[in-house]
């Protein structure tokens, strides 16, 4: 009987790619929405306190140990930006589709040189909502802006995120192939080694 934690998100890209690398572990992560868990106001100032806040509420409402991620994308020609914000880069509510047009709205005029960027993601692992001592692993993934999109991939701003590795987007790439160099690939293979550790 494999033990239920709860991810703190709704997004199935994101259950399906962690589902994929806890294979192996007797763990199934299920998404928060099966359980009604509503969503929380992110107002962390940093990814770490942002994946906190969202582990913490998932588990309160469920009473599983929880996962949280938050993630984002920095671009140094924008100071950083969009950060913490990525996913609402473009306003609250807003697709994909318009957080990517504005980014590459706010980068027109910048060469290919100076369009450095990386993906981060900070992931949290709570036993129970009052944790004092949650889980915490980074990951960060380096890589530049495209001049447009490219590739049917992934999600987000994969489509405009250069692997130098591959020569090619992250959308390019097969989907193992990205689990294994993304942010959250890293992130989670550092998860799953001390989740092993904390078994024996």
């Amino acid at each position: 009987m494999s033990r239920q934690i709860v991810l703190a998100s709704g997004n199935p890209g994101k259950v399906r790619e962690i589902n994929q690398m806890l294979a192996g572990l007797d763990l199934t992560v299920v998404p928060q929405s099966d359980f009604g868990v509503p969503e929380i106001e992110e107002t962390g100032l940093t990814f770490v306190e942002n994946a906190i806040l969202k582990a913490r509420a998932a588990s309160r409402h469920t009473d599983l140990p929880a996962i949280a991620d938050d993630s984002g994308l920095e671009v140094d020609a924008l100071n950083g930006a969009p950060g913490i914000y990525s996913a609402r880069y473009a306003g609250h509510g807003a697709s994909d589709e318009q957080n990517l047009r504005k980014l590459l709205a706010d980068l027109i005029g910048v060469p290919e040189a100076e369009r450095t960027a990386r993906f981060q993601c900070l992931l949290v692992y709570l036993r129970h909502e009052f944790d004092p001592t949650p889980l915490i692993c980074q990951g960060t993934w380096e890589g530049r802006i495209l001049f447009e999109p490219r590739g049917t991939n992934g999600f987000g701003y994969d489509p405009v995120f250069f692997v130098s590795t591959h020569d090619c987007s992250s959308a390019e790439l097969p989907p193992e192939t990205k689990n294994q160099l993304s942010h959250r690939g890293q992130a989670l293979q550092k998860l799953v080694a001390a989740l092993k550790r904390r078994a024996h």
